[in-house]
């Protein structure tokens, strides 16, 4: 049903009370849905699923924003839209804050046994998991929740057993004995990806390897000592001359009595350190490559708690790895083994959740052997199957790629997917399997012992896009909507997710998952720092909502959001897209004080030079606007509309409709100026919704003829008639030349300090016919919006006496000043204004070249004084140029 008369707007807009109803009505009406069987062209997104541990933060409110802005969009160009919601178990992130829950109750996961942990687990999730699924709601997200998922379910589960056994099946999953990053906090291992590096100072500490014959043994640089109890060689590069007389011979260990060989290797680089490099295959990646190929014993001297093990030696047993170090730079001093120590900064590993120090460490764990999987995901997007946006992040896609490593898949930890994988334990054999066996296909046993590590919550993640979509089963659901449309995305999970998704869905669906990656930037503090708690720069977005309203964080998201550059975000850049939110409000107001039912058609023979261009520049924003969303563009898409309403149509065109809409210029241009405001404010409001879509339902439900939803809606270039509004390029010259017509006449009122109550004289002088006509045939419009009492129109001739004058085009505008200002008070205002400005100036001027000032003064206080100056130095020339102006007018006059 379509309502002719609405009831009136409120004075002011107010979010908080408008957000939470209209949320609630899109979901009760289903408009989020997607429908497995349609006529209509599909559009999906899978969301990236955030941790059930996860709070909103900003990277997440641009990303959702991103999202919703793409979603929205095509439910208005009438696609099948679905948008596939869910979270991730997070397995370390979530067992860190269950354990941490059990400490606090003087209990832990070892006192009360695998199985009610795990339950504990699931009772968290059941009790918290849905925090961040409200926020996002908050955040607009127009997700089609009845089709939630997580990584754990039941579904989705299935389909992770189904690709393990598979892979495993085709030699594409193995376990075994490999260095892995280890976190002696979480006690499991970590991809390389899971590993955050930072930039430390530490030390190289120069150790003395003594021969085991006569004769000085090499000098060993190392910036960890404590593995030196783990060498099995000292390597040389073959070509480096300082040690060929080393070539076969043997060392001793210092601090141990084990001989080590000197073995030549050309991984070796000869400019790091001494040149001689300490072999520690059990604690050391490249170490361990070279030891298998020189078939090195691997001594493993650091435990999986961060403690020396027995193989350290008696002495150093037990200890802290840390603490060990400091005992061997003190054994080693006093066995006169340490030549020197020096200072170094290098790249230190961290536990990308609980932020310890990784160990590297030897250990047996489940990999997969990703280079035939990537083979197929790098020629994926080579052939342009995938499109990477923005383009620069390809080159980082290709180059981690070519340098992949098998991917570590197993975790020690007790939350996750378990692994399929059997052990009998009475003839060994390993049992990998869909359904758990019962007994041993071997030996008959059932003594069966299922593996305890449970796998890298990636593995389910790089599932995601068709997991959640019902495979292993072919469902209609994938069917419709696989691939994917879109993936948006931040970079720092490129290859954590991304990438480990191509591979899966080109190996398992024959079919790349997604058709686009559009890789979003981050959002930084306004100083272009990360934030973090740490810094105490961290906007809370739920803070930012409560206190401006959802569509104004969303809409300055969207204009910041340029492709591949990071967002510098201040609350005051929010508050001013809070002030556009009420601009927009306002003008609703405005339209719908004399909009009380739908308009008929517009007949462009009644409607005025204004209305022309406003719906020309209409038609042109509404295509722009497409344009740059389909292109990922969304700060374009977000500017093109924003200076359209607030420049546009609230600043020109409300202005100079203001006495059609009151009925003062005639019935007709009256009727024109209704149907023209209803249509400008009805087609923006569909342009708006994709970005803000609270207060755009708002005002849509105030909006007579409207129907619905403004979700319902038709995108305005689809919609009937659109074809029919005006192309008009002359109308919008012309309207521009008026403008600055009107503009000139405004800044001479600015610079001669005229009130704007004040009514002006003015003469247009040219000699032009075509600008003679648009004056005349448009005086009234720019009388009205320069405020003139009158406006005259003549061919080019002398200025006339005691006028100011701006020049547009042809165009010389005169303002008649005479009895309007003061010359000799508004020459002694100037002059006072000007001395002042001088005395500021001279002060800042000291300051700034003080050189005491400039070497103690923060960074913050010195360019806060340069800004200052910039700023004076500024005004004083536009009132010493005013000044000049004034005297030049009194002197003519």
């Amino acid at each position: 049903m379509v309502n002719e008369s609405k009831k009136t707007m409120k004075k002011g807009y107010a979010p908080e009370e408008v957000e939470a109803k209209w949320y609630a009505y899109w979901e009760q009406n289903k408009l989020f849905a997607a429908s497995e069987q349609s006529g209509q062209k599909p559009f999906s997104i899978v969301i990236p699923p955030p941790n059930v541990t996860g709070v909103l933060h900003m990277g997440h409110s641009l990303n959702i924003t991103l999202q919703d802005i793409l979603c929205r969009y095509r439910r208005l160009r009438g696609d099948n839209v679905l948008w596939m919601p869910g979270t991730d178990h997070a397995g370390i992130a979530t067992q860190n804050v269950v354990e941490k829950n059990l400490a606090l109750q003087d209990t832990s996961r070892h006192q009360i046994g695998r199985r009610k942990f795990v339950e504990a687990v699931w009772d968290w999730r059941r009790k918290y998991g849905d925090a961040i699924i409200n926020q996002l709601k908050s955040l607009g997200a127009s997700c089609d929740w009845d089709r939630e998922r997580f990584t754990m379910d039941e579904g989705l589960s299935r389909a992770v057993r189904k690709v393990f056994v598979e892979l495993y099946e085709a030699g594409l999953i193995y376990r075994g004995n490999y260095i892995i990053n280890w976190c002696p906090r979480c006690q499991t291992a970590l991809a390389e990806l899971e590993v955050e590096h930072e930039e430390e100072n530490g030390h190289i500490y120069y150790v003395h390897y003594p021969l085991t014959e006569a004769g000085d043994g090499p000098i060993v640089a190392t910036t960890r000592p404590e593995t030196m109890l783990g060498d099995t060689a000292v390597a040389v590069h073959p070509e480096d001359d300082r040690f060929r007389h080393l070539h076969g011979r043997s060392v001793v260990l210092p601090l141990t009595e084990r001989e080590i060989p000197v073995i030549t290797d050309s991984y070796v680089d000869i400019s790091f350190g001494t040149g001689a490099l300490k072999i520690t295959p059990a604690h050391d990646p490249n170490d361990f490559e070279i030891g298998k190929i020189h078939e090195l014993p691997s001594v493993r001297v650091i435990g999986e708690d961060g403690c020396m093990t027995e193989a350290a030696g008696e002495k150093y047993r037990g200890l802290d790895r840390f603490e060990c170090r400091r005992v061997v730079v003190q054994d080693l001093k006093d066995n006169g083994l340490l030549q020197k120590i020096e200072d170094y900064r290098h790249s230190v590993g961290h536990c990308y959740r609980c932020q310890t120090l990784v160990e590297p460490n030897l250990s047996k764990q489940w990999f997969v052997k990703t280079r035939p999987l990537a083979e197929q995901a790098v020629k994926a997007v080579e052939n342009s199957e995938t499109k990477i946006v923005p383009e620069k992040w390809r080159n980082d896609y290709f180059k981690w790629m070519e340098d992949i490593r098998d991917w570590c898949i197993s975790r020690q930890i007790w939350w996750g997917h378990p692994i399929p994988a059997w052990t009998c334990a009475d003839c060994g054999k390993l049992i990998v399997s869909f359904e758990d066996p019962k007994t041993c296909p071997a030996c008959g046993s059932g003594q069966l012992e299922q593996d305890p590590d449970v796998l890298d919550t990636w593995f389910s993640s790089a599932l995601w896009p068709f997991s959640t979509m019902g495979w292993p089963d072919q469902t209609r659901l994938l069917e419709t909507f696989y691939p994917t449309s879109v993936l948006v995305t931040g970079f720092d999970i490129l290859f954590f997710w991304v990438a480990r998704m191509m591979m899966m869905g080109c190996h398992f669906m024959d079919e790349v998952p997604f058709r686009d990656v559009y890789v979003h930037a981050l959002v930084r503090d306004e100083n272009g720092k990360k934030m973090s708690k740490s810094s105490g720069n961290v906007i809370d977005p739920m803070v930012i909502i409560e206190k401006y309203g959802t569509d104004a964080l969303r809409f300055t998201l969207s204009a910041f959001a340029a492709q591949g550059r990071d967002i510098k975000l201040s609350e005051k850049r929010i508050e001013g897209y809070r002030n556009f939110i009420n601009k927009l409000w306002n003008a609703a107001r405005l339209t719908l004080m004399h909009v009380t039912q739908a308009p008929g058609g517009i007949d462009l023979s009644t409607s005025g030079l204004a209305d022309r261009w406003m719906l020309s520049r209409l038609k042109t924003v509404a295509n722009r606007v497409a344009e740059a969303i389909d292109g990922y563009h969304f700060n374009i898409a977000a500017n093109e509309i924003y200076q359209f309403v607030w420049h546009e149509f609230c600043d020109w065109y409300l202005e100079a409709a203001k006495p059609a809409l009151y009925g003062k210029w005639g019935e007709g241009r009256q009727q024109a100026a209704l149907k023209v405001s209803w249509r400008v404010l009805h087609d923006t409001l569909i342009l708006l919704h994709p970005f803000i879509p609270f207060v755009t339902e708002e005002i849509w439900h105030l909006l007579p003829g409207t129907e619905g939803s403004i979700m319902k809606a038709v995108y305005p270039s689809d919609a009937a008639g659109f074809d029919q509004l005006p192309n008009d390029p002359a109308a919008e010259a012309d309207m521009a030349l008026l403008m600055e017509v009107i503009n000139g006449i405004r800044n001479i009122r600015g610079e001669m300090n005229i009130p704007p109550a004040s009514n002006l004289d003015a003469l247009v002088q040219t000699d032009s016919a075509r600008h003679q006509s648009l004056i005349k045939n448009n005086k009234a419009l720019v009388s009205n919006l320069a405020r003139l009492d009158s406006l005259s129109i003549e061919p080019a001739g002398e200025k006339p006496k005691a006028t100011a004058t701006a020049i547009v085009d042809d165009l010389v505008i005169s303002v008649y000043l005479k009895g309007v200002i003061d010359f000799a008070r508004e020459t002694q205002r100037l002059e006072k204004e000007i001395a002042k400005l001088d005395k500021e100036i001279q002060a800042l001027l000291k300051k700034l070249e003080n050189d005491d000032f400039l070497s103690k003064a923060p960074a913050d206080v010195i360019e806060k004084a340069r800004s200052q100056y910039d700023e004076y130095v500024e005004k004083q020339e536009k009132l010493v140029n005013n000044l000049d102006k004034i005297k030049s007018i009194s002197e003519y006059q």
